[in-house]
């Protein structure tokens, strides 16, 4: 068999596939000697045709050419195929009256815009066959056929392209089974398709047109045998049995059609969910990470030294090189994904996304705000506590060596001043202890003032909670007791002495005048060796200059100081010259003091020669260490006043270029791609300066009078630029996609954006509320200060600022320009496709959605949709109504 399937390939659309019925009518005009198969077959075919009309107003035909010579059968079939009343026929029998009728027939067929080319009504008065037949084919395109259309094709190739679809699943239909095809992909139960032969085309033929006289009211309109013995059928008889089958079915297509509707709703309704399930995945990472880490940051537990607190330093420092950067980019990201799926949802008339609760962009943003400030504390607490800790190691170190000074000078004077000698003693000598009690006692009131500064030492190293405290306290108690000790035996001493004193009158005046100035000036030198090998910290220039002029002004005393020694040391070498004159044989040292010319000249020739020249070249170096610290601070500055500005100049220009429209969406989104990897290539700019802050905490440099700039400001700056450039790209994608999804041309964004710029005075990419009013007015919109302007401008105000925030962006300003001007699917709409496929009833039932639409999004509405519970309710039923309206939200209803 050569079916309609095949055949029409080569017969009806070899005229390339765009005739329309007016032109194929004038091939009668151009032919008009049929073949007198295909004559046959258009006959039997067309007078079936007619008689499946004729037969609704109670009458049908048996021969085409006669019945329809009076042309009242033909006035009726028009009426019956119309729905329209003709004028009323003349009942006359005169051939008169026959063209009457026959003439209203063509003028109504004329009315309905169908040109009738070389038929008149003498020929059909007549019984010409072929003008006859020629006749009823252009009423059969223009009211059976002509309707016809799959994607905008012409209704030849929509019937044929609506064939081939029913057909594509079935193998074998050139065989006499295309019309079999096309009855069981409708009906399946009324044929048993795998059961029939390929090689019987007449049986697979009549059995596909007894079914459907019989299930489908098409009569039979063709002989199986004229078919298959016919080298090529007539594509008119074949196309009009075709279009019963198409108009009997056309339900179904109604069906397809709908089930399309609620995939394309599905498909977007699926999409945005993943988006959604993504978004809270990411946020929850995100915020898990945050509530992880300020905990680690907000720890203030102290360490007990420097070795420890560099170490949460450096933990600190990779925190901020390695763990926090990729969740930078992972905030920037989600508020990308966020934006990008409000943008679809409001593309696709869907309600707005909110997040769970705490998961919203602004709960995200204010974790991220606590992290920082968490992360500036922590910085701070750690920069404090390493100069605590540094301050504390000076002071320890000061306390041991005063401590150890005192311990030194103290070590037997308990015993000096309790031992007995002045009871044995001759009177001459009870002078000389008397007198070296003296000096004892002033050189004892010289060493007050250090034992004042170990107590106040160890006072600030308890208030700075310095953690070997209680062995500080305890030595400090322990001078302080043996102090107090002192005090009390040098008293006691002082008053055996003195009652004695009458009983001893010589005296060497010179010894005790030795003794007078020996004690202050050798304090002086342990004063001065003291103070030569203190610990000293500085933290600039300005400091260690000042301690070198300190340094140089004792230098400058040092030959007073000599003077000195010379004369104490005269002292000495007059009572030897005055031993020696006299013949006088010194029983000893000194009896006034233990302070011997020898220890004198060893105390002195160290300051002089060593001491001095350890702390010149000590404070030379701390002056070279702090010129490379300020070379450093120089360093650090250069770089941080050049990057500070340039990043001010970027946010500026990217603010700039935001609300500027210098070619289409296309070439500026290309721009601000080439405009972030300029900024990106920059980085190394950046990383450089964080290589020199870096070497300024090493060296604990914590101030910088040459910039004003910090690095933690230029971190903000730079994170700022980035996710700025980021989220004005992504703003620029979203106008792409409202573009091409509302059809929006590049003219029409101009003229958007040109009057949202032209009322943006103050250039801050947002319209307030009285600059928003004053762009609709000038659009044509009626938002007067009148009660019904008001009101007008309020619903506008609730679509574009839904959050009450008093300000539109351009994205809302496009989006609702976008929406007055461009359909989108509605929630009517979805419900109306699911009633086509419930068969116009209330519910729809699991086994229909399995029917009509694809498995995984059948699937899908059986999953979401409710029970449905209204009085016609069956077993098994789904409410469709509800589900529809919740893909929408209630503002649709």
């Amino acid at each position: 068999m050569v079916d309609y399937h095949a055949a029409n390939n080569q017969s009806l659309y070899s005229a390339g596939g765009q005739q329309t019925y007016m032109e194929q009518e004038n091939d009668w005009d151009r032919d008009l000697l049929l073949d007198p198969a295909w004559e046959k077959q258009q006959r039997k075919t067309f007078t079936a045709w007619c008689n499946s009309h004729l037969r609704k107003a109670g009458t049908q035909i048996e021969n085409i050419e006669e019945d329809f010579r009076d042309g009242l059968k033909l006035m009726l079939l028009l009426e019956v195929i119309s729905g329209e009343r003709l004028p009323k026929p003349e009942r006359g029998k005169m051939r008169v009256h026959k063209i009457n009728n026959v003439n209203k027939a063509l003028d109504f067929i004329a009315s309905k815009g169908v040109k009738l080319v070389s038929i008149g009504a003498e020929e059909i008065v007549d019984g010409n066959a072929k003008m006859t037949l020629g006749m009823i084919w252009t009423i059969i395109l223009r009211f059976a056929i002509q309707d016809i259309s799959v994607e905008e094709t012409s209704a030849k190739e929509g019937l044929l392209l609506w064939c081939q679809r029913k057909t594509a699943p079935y193998k074998n239909v050139n065989d006499g089974l295309a019309f079999n095809a096309l009855i069981h992909r409708h009906r399946p139960e009324l044929i048993d398709y795998d059961k029939l032969r390929k090689d019987d085309p007449v049986t697979n033929l009549n059995n596909a047109f007894e079914v459907a006289e019989r299930y489908l009211d098409i009569p039979k309109m063709l002989d199986a045998e004229d078919i298959v013995n016919t080298a090529r059928p007539d594509e008119k008889a074949i196309m009009t049995y075709v279009s019963s089958f198409y108009h009997a079915f056309s339900g179904a297509q109604k069906a397809e059609t709908a089930a399309n509707r609620i995939c394309k709703v599905l498909a977007v309704n699926q999409e945005n969910e993943h988006l959604m399930e993504d978004y809270e995945k990411l946020a929850s990472d995100l915020l898990e990470w945050i509530r992880r880490t300020i905990p680690w940051l907000e720890n203030r537990a102290p360490e007990k030294t420097m070795t420890e607190m560099q170490q949460k330093l450096e933990d600190f420092r990779d925190y901020r090189r390695v763990h926090k950067p990729p969740k930078v980019q992972e905030k920037c990201q989600l508020e990308i994904n966020f934006n990008t799926l409000q943008t679809k949802l409001r593309l696709s008339n869907r309600p707005a996304f909110m997040p769970s609760e705490g998961r919203m962009v602004s709960d995200i943003n204010g974790a991220w705000h606590k992290l920082e400030g968490a992360e500036k504390g922590y910085e701070e607490w750690l920069l404090n506590e390493i100069r605590r800790l540094e301050r504390l190691d000076h002071l320890a170190e000061k306390f041991r060596q005063k401590a150890a000074i005192h311990e030194s000078w103290t070590d037997g004077k308990e015993a000096m001043l309790t031992q007995k000698d002045y009871e044995t003693a001759s009177l001459s000598e009870i002078k000389a202890l008397l007198k070296k009690h003296e000096a004892f006692e002033s050189d004892l009131a010289a060493h007050q003032d250090r034992v004042e500064q170990i107590a106040a030492i160890a006072q600030e190293l308890n208030e700075l909670d310095y953690y070997d405290s209680p062995s500080v306290n305890a030595r400090c108690q322990k001078i302080c007791e043996q102090w107090d000790a002192l005090g009390s035996l040098t008293q006691s001493r002082r008053e055996s002495l003195e009652r004695t004193e009458k009983q001893l009158e010589s005296i060497d005046e010179l010894y005790l005048e030795y003794a007078k100035r020996a004690a202050p000036f050798n304090n002086w030198m342990e004063g001065a060796m003291e103070d030569l090998q203190d610990m000293f910290i500085v933290h600039n220039i300005e400091e260690i200059q000042g301690l070198i002029t300190a340094h140089d002004q004792f230098k400058s005393t040092l030959p007073e100081a000599n003077k000195e020694r010379e004369a104490i040391q005269a002292i000495q070498a007059e009572v030897q010259k005055i031993a020696q004159y006299n013949g006088i044989k010194l029983a000893g040292n000194n009896p006034y003091t233990t302070i011997t010319p020898q220890s004198i000249d060893k105390k002195w020739e160290k300051v002089r020669s060593q001491l001095v020249p350890q702390r010149d070249q000590a404070l030379q170096e701390e002056l070279a260490r702090q010129q490379s610290n300020d070379h450093l601070r120089r360093q650090f500055a250069n770089q941080a006043n050049m990057i500070g500005p340039w990043i001010q100049n970027k946010m500026a220009e990217i603010g700039r270029i935001s609300i500027e429209m210098n070619g289409t969406l296309e070439d500026q989104l290309t721009h601000l791609r080439q405009y972030e990897q300029s900024i990106i290539e920059y980085k190394p700019n950046i990383d450089q300066l964080e290589g020199d802050h870096q070497l300024i905490q090493e060296a604990l440099i914590f101030d910088n009078k040459y910039t004003a700039y910090t690095m933690e400001h230029l971190r903000v700056g730079w994170e700022q630029l980035l996710t700025t450039i980021a989220r004005t790209i992504n703003e620029i994608e979203n106008q792409i996609l409202t573009r091409d999804a509302k059809g929006i041309s590049q003219e029409q964004l101009h003229e958007y954006r040109t009057s949202f710029n032209h009322f943006d005075k103050d250039h801050s990419g947002v319209l307030q509320a009285e600059e928003f009013k004053a762009c609709l007015i000038s659009l044509g919109y009626d938002v007067e200060n009148n009660k019904q302007g008001d009101a007008e401008f309020a619903r506008i105000m609730g679509i574009v600022d839904p959050n009450n925030s008093g300000a539109v962006t351009f994205q809302a300003f496009i989006d609702f320009m976008s929406r007055e001007t461009t359909d989108t699917d509605t929630a009517d709409q979805v419900i109306a496709s699911f009633k086509i496929l419930a068969g116009d009833k209330n519910y729809i039932t699991a086994e229909e959605l399995r029917r009509e639409l694809p498995p995984d999004q059948a699937e899908y509405c059986i999953a979401r949709m409710a029970p449905y519970t209204g009085p016609d309710a069956v077993p098994g039923a789904l409410d469709y109504m509800s589900f529809s309206t919740a893909l929408y939200g209630e503002s649709d209803l």
